[in-house]
């Protein structure tokens, strides 16, 4: 079994794959039974598609790979907290765990009072301080 610490290197290695692409670099991985079922990054300009996110783009391909429309037993590593529209995604998934690398204290759901499924867990903080690095050079470097 894989620590937390483990896949969110996986997913700031997503993170750096929209990076590549100027994308804003946010990069998730979505684990099931301990085998990395989806892996995505943010693709909002490649595709011209607000709703391009990690995590609407991890949730597709994990409930593609089931064959389902749940993700029961499943934890998602992202880097960057999810924003209002991942988190109603994720509460309709109804993921077992979602693990937040960096806050996001401006637009995350965390601040704003809402909350996933009620079975899910929520852990935050795993490597905060590498996934809101690439987060920050990469705004800096716009301005």
């Amino acid at each position: 079994m894989f620590s937390d610490e483990y896949y969110m290197k996986l997913a700031l290695q997503e993170a750096e794959a929209a990076l590549e692409r100027d994308e804003v670099p946010v990069g998730c991985i979505i684990v099931s039974n301990n085998r990395i079922i989806a892996r995505a990054h943010n693709l909002t300009e490649t595709l011209n598609d607000v709703t391009a996110h990690a995590e609407m783009q991890a949730i597709t391909a994990a409930a593609n790979f089931l064959g389902g429309k749940y993700l029961q037993k499943c934890t998602m590593y992202i880097t960057l907290e999810p924003c209002v529209m991942c988190c109603g995604a994720l509460s309709w998934s109804q993921i077992s765990k979602v693990v937040i690398g960096a806050r996001d204290e401006q637009r995350g759901f965390i601040n704003k009072n809402l909350q996933l499924h009620p079975k899910t867990e929520v852990i935050t903080g795993v490597m905060a301080d590498q996934c809101s690095a690439v987060i920050k050079d990469f705004f800096r470097s716009k301005r």
